[in-house]
């Protein structure tokens, strides 16, 4: 552990001593949105189907965590499915989820709805795609999404689609001409543009293209761990410059050994807001606020997994059998209580991590959905 990891560790785990109320009274009770994250419960039996219920559980750590609102992934993002079909039917599940816990959840359609989330004590429900396979061939689909309550989509997954090329895409083709319509229906309609998982000319051609500002809501820096998920300087900085959001998330691929801590987040973190700008940067984990039980089955269930990816052409470079989707030191229902210590041992000031834990991603949605 260097001298800075130690520092880092140490002043969260003095914290991390201190009772929720003086922890709120020193500002962890802050504004607190999760760019890509969800309800799963990582000690379900793996192939085991999600109910419209949400376990008690889950929810539970859901609101323990703090989290105000939070990006969900539904519909298609891989596999033999069609993909228009499969999605329609998982936004009627996630309605029915929403319906089956009025009290604890609510659909987000603008910015506001976020804020008034928070005030409910619920917590909002961002609709989101994480691959644009369902528009077909028809753009004018965007306006389908949109009434059905989809405010985020990912124009690719990995691989490549017929808007453009993925992460993992050999050719690094760029935007298609069927994606530049794609573009310009989700900017008519006020939908997020978001190039997490894309490839670097996909994102640069994206973001030149988009008359709204888009988002990366899932990455790390490719200048402090050169993996194709994550994104270069370039492109981050375009991002920040037309107004646009980055959220960082808590994911193996934030170290070259593919095994991250919570000193890689802040570092990942950090680099972002001197790349973006402080205004630009936030979270957006790629995981839940439930904690592991049993981490011996759980990455028997994870080495199964990253081989059906690989298999299917899915995966991505970084996605090793022995390492976790999750940074395990930042993890379960205290991870964002323990980024905020971690992130004000680094020595930001209150204004900047407020930014960074939720502020900064509801600015750029009133941009972009308005409210």
């Amino acid at each position: 552990m260097t001298d800075f990891s130690r520092r880092l560790f140490l002043a969260a785990a003095g914290a991390a001593a201190l009772p929720l109320p003086a922890l709120a009274q020193r500002g962890e009770d802050m504004l607190i949105v999760n760019a890509l994250g969800g309800f799963g419960d990582p000690n379900r039996p793996r192939g085991q189907e999600p109910s419209r219920v949400i376990e008690p559980r889950v929810l539970a750590d859901a609101h323990a965590s703090g989290m105000d609102a939070v990006n969900v992934t539904l519909g298609y993002v891989a596999g033999p499915a069609e993909p228009f079909e499969d999605t329609i039917r998982d936004i009627g599940f996630w309605d029915a989820r929403l319906r089956a816990h009025p009290g604890d959840l609510m659909k987000v359609l603008t910015a506001a709805d976020i804020l008034r989330a928070r005030r409910e004590r619920r917590i909002g429900v961002i609709y989101g795609f994480q691959n644009a396979a369902m528009m077909g061939e028809d753009a004018s689909r965007a306006e389908v999404f949109a009434d059905l309550g989809v405010r985020v989509i990912q124009l690719t997954y990995n691989p490549a689609n017929r808007i453009g090329d993925g992460s993992m895409a050999p050719d690094n083709r760029g935007i298609t001409p069927f994606g530049r319509e794609v573009i310009a229906a989700l900017n008519r309609h006020r939908i997020m543009v978001d190039l997490s998982h894309s490839g670097q000319r996909t994102c640069l051609e994206a973001a030149r293209l988009s008359t709204r500002p888009i988002s990366i809501n899932h990455t790390g820096c490719r200048a402090l761990t050169d993996l194709p998920r994550n994104k270069s300087d370039e492109e981050l900085r375009l991002v920040g410059e037309r107004g646009g959001f980055v959220g960082i998330y808590f994911m193996p691929f934030l170290s070259p050994d593919s095994v991250a801590e919570p000193e890689d987040v802040v570092a990942h973190i950090d680099h972002a807001v001197n790349v973006c700008g402080e205004d630009h940067v936030g979270i957006g984990t790629d995981g839940g606020t439930t904690a592991v039980d049993d981490m011996t089955a759980y990455r028997a269930r994870t080495r199964a997994e990253v081989a059906e990816r690989r298999a299917s052409g899915i995966g991505a470079r970084g996605e090793n059998p022995d390492t976790l989707p999750f940074v395990e030191r930042l993890s379960g229902p205290n991870q964002f209580r323990q980024l905020i210590r971690l992130l004000r041992a680094r020595g930001y000031r209150q204004g900047r991590i407020e930014k960074i834990m939720g502020q900064s991603f509801v600015n750029y949605a009133r941009e972009v959905w308005g409210g």
